[in-house]
């Protein structure tokens, strides 16, 4: 799935994908379970949302069993797309240099951060 089709994925939304990923494939009803217990959902709110984003793509509802669709990865990177183009009109170094202002990086990241620009 490139980019420009990873469905959007709104924060309540991200914070119940991220119990699905570290335990999928999961039955629906465990799941409910995991939803009440870390964000406080009751079973109608969590069916809801299993229902809408599968109506969207980012998981599948087979026979009570929940699986995602889109990683965690292709969200974050559409989510870093859609920043880029609404704040900083699709300019990398207009959103670098905002991130880096705020950041308080260590020598470590720097160098980790270098490496992947010069792989670019």
């Amino acid at each position: 799935m490139t980019n420009m089709e990873t469905p959007k994925v709104f924060e309540s939304e991200y914070r119940f994908c991220l119990i699905l990923w570290e335990h999928e494939p999961i039955n629906s009803t465990d799941l409910v379970k995991l939803c009440k217990e870390q964000l406080g959902w009751s079973k109608g709110t969590t069916y809801t949302v299993i229902r809408r984003l599968s109506e969207r793509g980012v998981l599948k509802n087979d026979n009570t069993i929940v699986s995602s669709l889109v990683s965690k990865e292709e969200i974050q990177i559409a989510e870093i797309d859609e920043l880029m183009k609404n704040r900083f009109d699709n300019s990398l170094p207009a959103f670098l240099a905002a991130f880096t202002k705020k950041a308080h990086l260590s020598e470590t990241q720097l160098t980790e951060i270098m490496k992947i620009i010069e792989k670019k």
